[in-house]
């Protein structure tokens, strides 16, 4: 996995843009700011857009590369994230989260429900989780995510590994995405928000 996300991001395009996600900025904008953290957080496109708005950033991703190019994204933008090279059952803090934000966040199946729960450990309660992946029947559009249904999602299976959250937004939905190079086109994706 490491590897492949490594030759993913060794270019010097941003594969997702700079930009930060969409559905994150706005329900992000809605909030004070506090303490926020961003697994799988690539290239670094929303840890910077936080860090700009005031939140103090945790981000992590198995890529020395998508690191890399996080940090040289929020130097150019003049702000400081804190940003760790490790899987998501390896990252562990002392801090307690005002924020959870999963953007594509698509682990493996075999170790998803034991990632989620584990990141939901580290959420305040009264925490928020800002959500956006891509659905099932996104299988086979060309605008990206995985090639395995399994890693996809379905509301049930949200409903099922984030028990513990009261929805605020839970929706599938049909979105235009345009994110870089790899996230192009109409996609197919789940959208919540939830509360600890």
């Amino acid at each position: 996995m490491k590897a492949f996300w490594n030759e993913n991001f060794g270019n010097k395009e941003y594969i997702y843009g700079t930009e930060p996600n969409v559905f994150f900025k706005e329900q992000l904008d809605k909030l004070k700011p506090g303490k926020i953290l961003l697994p799988a957080e690539g290239e670094g496109r929303n840890a910077v857009y936080a860090a700009s708005k005031g939140w103090s950033v945790t981000a992590f991703d198995i890529s020395e590369i998508g690191h890399k190019k996080a940090l040289q994204l929020a130097k150019e933008k003049k702000v400081t994230i804190t940003y760790e090279v490790t899987g998501v059952l390896d990252f562990n803090s002392k801090q307690q989260f005002d924020v959870l934000g999963l953007s594509y966040a698509h682990f493996p199946i075999e170790i998803r429900k034991q990632a989620h729960q584990h990141l939901l450990q580290l959420l305040k309660p009264g925490g928020i989780v800002i959500f956006e992946a891509f659905a099932k029947a996104q299988l086979g559009n060309p605008s990206g995510g995985p090639k395995n249904v399994e890693m996809l999602f379905s509301i049930d299976e949200i409903k099922e590994e984030f028990k513990e959250l009261k929805f605020e937004i839970l929706k599938e939905e049909t979105i235009e995405l345009s994110e870089g190079n790899r996230h192009k086109g109409k996609a197919e994706v789940i959208r919540f928000v939830g509360i600890k």
